[in-house]
């Protein structure tokens, strides 16, 4: 059975080179930086819905952000004070050009059954879309440079897809790391429930393998202690997403000694120092950025040329600290001086 879904995998990658599915492509009004595309790709078990954004300049870099699994597009995109938070446009307004997709059981993305999603087939679909970018999509001209950028669960399965396939120019990694604090992740499960309990998704005709966090779970797992903003805790709560644990234990392999040491393009790995489930015991790997830099070293070959960063004070969901704006710094350094130099 893991061959024949294998094979359909594959057969939908390749049919992403040449297919946008007909009538999903809508100009959308956004920031001047940038001009917006929602497209929809084919994949084997129903279409992920992505959003294309080109600045306001030609580029033949693009970056591929996947959020985690209490996530969809909205944690790339934020909508409140996006001048701090949305790090989509600050992306585009340096000049790259982005695509946010959802991954399978969430956001405007298909919603199979949830025994059927697993991080490896979500792997087999970002190589279709990353092979779709380098063969022009939605009118958009071929990316030269292709960069993945996962938080989380969908870090594993960028490390995932780049050791597969090694078809990408760069890696960025946030809230991953070889020290995964197991008792920690454990307590963060103990948080979910089954969607059919939750009042935002109860009607929504979800079968019950699919969870979302408990009411008022998400700041201890999610946010370092008083490094959220009460509106973006709000919001946060208010956009918060379904998944299946059947995408966990194949997604996890990926911090597992071994696979990371395939990638062969440049890899920036960004924790927050307060993230409680990468950050192994008592916070030790991320004290701060050489300290991470040192202890993920050995996890990755020298055509990696690993760098590290950790965010003072945030928790796990990097994008949505009060002091984010240092992470894109951080990234945007490493784009210009390593990964498009």
């Amino acid at each position: 059975m893991r061959t024949s879904v294998r094979n359909l995998a594959a057969s939908a990658a390749a049919l992403l080179l040449c297919l946008v599915c007909p009538g999903t492509v809508t100009a959308e009004p956004t920031t001047p930086q940038a001009r917006c595309q929602e497209l929809s790709f084919p994949v084997p078990q129903g279409v992920l819905a992505a959003t294309l954004c080109l600045p306001d300049r030609p580029t033949d870099t693009v970056m591929v952000l996947m959020a985690g699994s209490n996530y969809n597009h909205t944690y790339w995109d934020f909508p409140y004070a996006p001048e701090t938070y949305n790090f989509r446009r600050a992306m585009n307004a340096a000049g790259y050009a982005t695509l946010v997709a959802d991954r399978l059981g969430n956001g405007a993305s298909s919603r199979p059954p949830s025994a059927s999603l697993t991080a490896t087939a979500t792997a087999e679909a970002l190589h279709g879309i990353v092979q779709a970018l380098r063969h022009g999509v939605a009118g958009a001209a071929p990316f030269a440079t292709v960069v993945t950028a996962g938080h989380s669960l969908s870090s594993g399965t960028s490390v995932m897809e780049a050791t597969a396939y090694r078809d990408v120019d760069g890696v960025l990694l946030t809230g991953y790391s070889h020290a995964l604090n197991v008792p920690e992740v454990l307590g963060v499960i103990s948080t979910y429930h089954p969607a059919v309990e939750d009042p935002d998704f109860a009607s929504g005709g979800l079968d019950s393998g699919y969870l979302v966090t408990r009411p008022g779970t998400r700041e201890r797992d999610f946010h370092g202690e008083g490094n959220v903003d009460p509106q973006v805790l709000a919001l946060d709560e208010s956009t918060k997403e379904t998944f299946s644990l059947t995408e966990y234990p194949d997604g996890l392999t990926s911090t597992l000694p071994g696979m990371s040491s395939l990638i062969d393009a440049p890899v920036l790995l960004v924790n927050g120092s307060l993230d409680r489930l990468s950050c192994g015991p008592e916070f030790a790997v991320c004290r701060d950025s050489a300290t991470l830099l040192a202890a993920e070293a050995q996890y990755f070959a020298p055509a990696a040329q690993l760098r590290a960063f950790v965010l003072p004070g945030a928790g796990h969901s990097v994008n949505l600290a009060r002091n984010t704006v240092a992470y894109q710094n951080a990234v945007l350094d490493w784009m210009r001086t390593v990964v498009t130099r």
